[in-house]
C-alpha cells in the first residue's frame, strides 16, 4: 500500500462533504433573494447555517487552499453583502422633492402711446434734371468735379462758341442794313409826295417808296428777332445749372461734338435733395385708418392735411428723420392692391442721398391708453405670438397674445391679457406650462428709463 499524502488526504475530505456544501450553496442564494424583501436582523444572521470543517479536513500547515475553495468563499461573501445593501436600501426610504423652480414675473402696465404703420421706401431727389446740350458743336470745357455741390447759376459746361458768335453779328449787321433802308424810304417817300403835290412826279413813284418804307420796317423786325435767336444760341453753349444741387459724373468728355439736331447729347445730372422725398407703398386698408385719423370727413385728399411721418435708416436706431406727407397717388394699383405715398423731408448738406432704403413710420391713430409688457416676454411658436403667465395657484400657463406698436423696449399687447397677469419676463427656460413656479416680482422700473421708453 502507497502512503497517503496531505494533499490526497483534502482531496477525499471535499468528496465525502460535497453534498453538504451544494446544499449549502443553495440556502446562501434563498437566503439572498429572501434578504431583497425582507430586512435582516441580527436573529436572521444567527440562525443561518454555518459552516465549520472538521479536524480531519483541516489541510496541513504547509499545504496551499485550492483555487476552486477561494472562489467559492468569495462569491457567498459577495451575495451576502448584496442581500445586506438592498435590504438597507429598501428601509431608508424615497428622497425628498426638489423645491419649484424661481422666475420672475411683472404685471403689464397702463401707458399712452401712439399707434404707427410701419413700411418700407426709398429716398429720392425732390428735383432731378438731366442736362442736355441745346446746339451743335465741339465740348470745350468742363467747369466743376464729379458729385460736387453747385448752386443755381454756377457754369458747368462751355461748347464752342465762335460759331454762335458770327451769327450773332451777322443778324446785328441786318438789323443795321435794315434801319439804313427805313431811313432812306422815309426820305423819299417825303420827297416824292412833295414833287407830286408840283405835278413833278407820278404818284406811282410815291407808291413804290412808302412800299419800301413798310418793308424797311417789317425787315427791322426779322433782324431783330434773328439777333435773339443768335444770342440764345450763344447763351446755349453756356449750360448753368438750373438750381441749388449735387452733380452727377460727367457723361460727355472735351472734345467730343455735342448736340446734334438727331439725338441730344446728356452730359450730366444734377439733383436737389434738400428737401427730400421719400417714397413708399401703403395698402387702402392703412391709408383709409390714417385718413379716418387725421383729416377732414369732407376731404379726399390725405395732402391737404399735415400727417406727420418719419422714417429712419438701417444703421439708425429708430426713427430721427421727421417729416410730413404731402403727396399720395391718385388710384391704387390693381395688381398690388396699394397706393404709393410720398412725404417730404428736410436734408440739410450734408444731406443723405436719393435711392437709400429706410424705414417710414406714420401714426395711424390718436394717442391712447394701451397696456404694454417687456419685450423679452414674448415668444414665438407655430401657434403665433404668446407669453407664459403665472396662475393664482403658482401654476405655468401659455397665453396666446396679439401685439401692437413697440414702443422702446416695452411691446403694446392688443389682445390676451389683462391687468392683473403675472407674465414671466425671466427664467423663461425654468418655466414649462402645467407646472408648478416660485414667481417673484420683478422690480418696479425707474422714472428715467419709463421716460426713455416712451421714445
Amino acid at each position: 500500500m502507497m502512503p497517503i499524502t496531505p494533499h490526497d488526504a483534502h482531496a477525499r475530505a471535499r468528496a465525502r462533504r460535497a453534498p453538504e456544501f451544494a446544499a449549502h450553496a443553495r440556502h446562501t442564494s434563498t437566503f439572498a433573494a429572501h434578504a431583497r424583501h425582507t430586512p435582516i436582523s441580527a436573529a436572521h444572521v444567527r440562525s443561518a447555517p454555518s459552516f465549520t470543517p472538521n479536524a480531519e479536513d483541516e489541510p496541513r500547515p504547509d499545504a496551499t487552499p485550492p483555487l476552486a475553495t477561494r472562489a467559492t468563499t468569495f462569491f457567498a461573501l459577495g451575495l451576502i453583502l448584496a442581500a445586506l445593501t438592498s435590504a438597507l436600501g429598501c428601509s431608508s426610504g424615497a428622497p425628498p422633492a426638489p423645491p419649484p423652480p424661481q422666475v420672475t414675473v411683472t404685471t403689464p402696465r397702463t401707458r399712452q402711446v401712439t399707434d404707427f404703420g410701419l413700411f418700407t421706401g426709398n429716398t429720392a431727389a425732390t428735383d432731378s434734371v438731366t442736362l442736355v446740350a441745346r446746339v451743335e458743336g465741339y465740348l470745350e470745357q468742363i467747369h466743376f468735379t464729379d458729385g460736387a455741390t453747385v448752386k443755381k447759376g454756377d457754369l458747368l459746361f462751355t461748347i464752342q462758341q465762335s460759331q454762335y458768335k458770327a451769327q450773332l453779328q451777322q443778324a446785328e449787321a441786318q438789323l443795321a442794313a435794315q434801319q439804313a433802308a427805313l431811313v432812306h424810304a422815309k426820305t423819299e417817300v417825303a420827297r416824292y409826295a412833295q414833287l407830286v403835290k408840283e405835278d413833278s412826279a407820278p404818284q406811282t413813284e410815291v407808291d413804290r417808296w412808302v412800299y419800301e418804307r413798310d418793308s424797311a420796317e417789317a425787315g427791322i423786325q426779322g433782324a431783330q428777332a434773328q439777333i435773339e435767336l443768335a444770342k440764345l444760341n450763344l447763351g446755349y453753349t453756356r449750360i448753368t445749372a438750373p438750381f441749388d444741387g449735387r452733380m452727377g459724373r460727367h457723361l460727355v468728355d472735351p472734345g467730343n461734338v455735342v448736340g446734334g439736331a438727331a439725338q441730344p447729347t446728356s452730359l450730366a445730372t444734377i439733383d436737389r435733395t434738400d428737401p427730400l422725398y421719400v417714397y413708399f407703398t401703403i395698402d387702402e386698408r392703412e391709408l383709409l385708418r390714417i385718413r379716418a385719423e387725421h383729416q377732414d370727413k369732407s376731404r379726399a385728399d390725405v395732402t391737404n392735411q399735415s400727417v406727420p411721418a418719419s422714417f429712419g435708416l438701417l444703421d439708425e436706431e429708430g426713427f430721427p428723420h421727421e417729416g410730413k406727407l404731402d403727396f399720395a397717388s391718385l388710384t391704387v394699383a390693381p395688381t398690388t392692391g396699394t397706393l404709393q405715398v410720398r412725404a417730404i423731408f428736410p436734408n440739410p448738406s450734408p444731406g443723405l442721398p436719393p435711392g437709400l432704403f429706410v424705414r417710414v413710420r406714420v401714426p395711424s391713430a390718436a394717442p391712447a391708453d394701451a397696456l404694454v409688457i417687456p419685450g423679452e416676454a414674448v415668444a414665438f411658436d407655430q401657434q403665433g405670438e404668446y407669453v407664459l403667465v403665472v396662475e393664482a395657484d403658482g401654476v405655468v400657463a401659455r397665453r396666446a397674445i396679439t401685439t401692437g406698436a413697440q414702443v422702446g423696449t416695452d411691446v403694446v399687447v392688443k389682445t390676451g391679457l389683462a391687468a392683473s397677469d403675472r407674465v414671466v419676463v425671466a427664467g423663461l427656460q425654468r418655466a414649462v406650462p402645467g407646472r408648478k413656479v416660485d414667481a417673484q416680482q420683478a422690480p418696479a422700473p425707474s422714472p428715467a428709463a419709463a421716460a426713455a421708453g416712451q421714445g
